[in-house]
């Protein structure tokens, strides 16, 4: 099962609400929020769930790993 990470959504989604208002505020709505999602992303990116290190699981993921080197 592939889980996708959702900082970069969240962090686009902040962004363009902050964008949004911020145009509102100032006059010029498309151009805040540019650069309301260009913050966004920059956050977003930095957004990472902290992963559980289950011992189990890490044994599991390592033999992954090595089955897909030697592939």
């Amino acid at each position: 099962m592939d889980h996708k990470p959702k900082g970069m959504g969240l962090g686009i989604a902040l962004g363009a609400a902050l964008g949004v208002t911020l145009g509102i505020l100032a006059g010029h709505i498309a151009l805040w929020l540019g650069i309301g999602v260009a913050i966004g992303m920059a956050i977003g990116s930095t957004l990472r769930r902290t992963q559980n290190a289950c011992p189990k699981c890490a044994a599991l993921h390592q033999k992954h790993e090595e089955r897909l080197l030697t592939e």
